[in-house]
């Protein structure tokens, strides 16, 4: 009686998956919508960065998080124009990834990014003007 009984183990050899499903078609549906991105020839998007994708664990839907080096003033044309070729974006994926339905994409600015770049700010200002700032 060795270990092949009728039960299946999880998987700890070597090819184990260290990390979830989602987490893992997060990360192709990144890649293949960067390559997406260059490919669309729309001046609104020439500064976009898909930064994270967030996959619900049944993949009906991915939130696509971008940064642009337009700053937070072209988030709504951004958003807009992502809306407007997201049924080609779809479509590449669908293209690409084996999988039996691809998730409905919803396009948001990374405020994590920008949070983030607020502290960088802050911490490389006078010490006296960041404890203004942070009063107000």
């Amino acid at each position: 009686m060795g270990s092949r009984g009728g039960r299946r183990s999880t998987r700890t050899s070597s090819g184990a998956h260290r990390y979830p499903r989602s987490a893992r078609v997060g990360e192709t549906l990144r890649e293949i919508i960067a390559e997406e991105l260059v490919r669309i020839a729309d001046e609104r998007l020439e500064f976009v960065t898909v930064t994270r994708i967030d996959v619900d664990d049944e993949l009906n839907r991915a939130h696509v998080y971008y940064d642009s080096l337009s700053g937070p003033e072209a988030d709504e044309e951004i958003v807009e124009a992502l809306g407007e070729h997201r049924i080609r974006i779809q479509s590449s994926i669908g293209r690409q990834i084996r999988a039996k339905k691809t998730p409905i994409l919803h396009f948001a600015p990374d405020d994590v990014i920008r949070a983030a770049e607020r502290i960088d700010e802050i911490l490389r200002a006078d010490p006296r003007s960041a404890i203004s700032d942070a009063g107000e």
